[in-house]
């Protein structure tokens, strides 16, 4: 595992002036996904398969049991931790979580122990209650994702990690083009299109670990320390 990039990203500043980000909020969130909920896994489920397998294994290789999956959806990914994780996912959509529910029934994931739906920037959790927080393909569709991020880490320990996979925009080119032109309609997607790294995080030094993932390097995995 290849981790040359902890120096970067050096995402250039993008003017978005000539197409300006369309705010979303909990209900545009709520909206856009209960139009997803049916055919999510068919559609999202394959082309984010790998960096969602990346995240849990990592997730798996890190100490404390306490994990809590933020924006779990459909529950894709819960089959992949190992069973002495104890896991806890929430989500917005009450559509996604009862088909997590699902999956969790039919697949008899006993160590899945809570699915709530639940704001990821305001949790009812207490400070520290987990040792691991994961988000995959949550921060992009969030209203606020440096918010999101304070939230993990208050609910996280000191000394826990916090793991999110997420597509970070282009520094260029036609897909650059294609994210900026994609950003207005970010209330129909349910997620923003042209979405960088410093979206997330005040200091992109913060992260300990930035691992590019397939397919085409579209999603990137990147693992934050909590140190309080």
């Amino acid at each position: 595992m290849s981790h040359a990039r902890l120096e970067q990203p050096h995402h250039k500043q993008i003017d978005r002036d000539p197409h300006p980000r369309a705010a979303l909020d909990a209900g545009a969130v709520r909206d856009a996904y209960r139009r997803w909920a049916g055919v999510y896994d068919e559609v999202f489920g394959g082309v984010s398969g790998a960096g969602r397998r990346r995240a849990v294994a990592a997730a798996n290789r890190l100490p404390g049991d306490r994990v809590l999956e933020v924006g779990v959806g459909t529950g894709l990914a819960l089959p992949l931790y190992e069973k002495r994780k104890q896991v806890v996912g929430i989500d917005l959509s009450s559509d996604m979580l009862r088909r997590a529910r699902d999956r969790v029934a039919k697949e008899r994931l006993g160590n899945v122990t809570g699915l709530l739906e639940m704001d990821a920037e305001s949790m009812a959790f207490e400070d520290g209650s987990f040792d691991i927080a994961v988000a995959m393909f949550t921060a992009t569709v969030v209203p606020d994702a440096r918010r999101l991020f304070r939230e993990m880490r208050r609910v996280v320990r000191p000394g826990g990690e916090l793991l999110f996979v997420n597509h970070f925009a282009a520094e260029g080119g036609l897909r650059w083009w294609a994210e900026r032109t994609l950003a207005p309609l970010s209330r129909v997607l349910g997620w923003h299109p042209d979405f960088a790294l410093t979206d997330l995080l005040d200091d992109p030094h913060q992260a300990a670990e930035i691992e590019s993932c397939p397919p085409f390097g579209l999603f990137t995995l990147v693992r934050v320390p909590n140190q309080g």
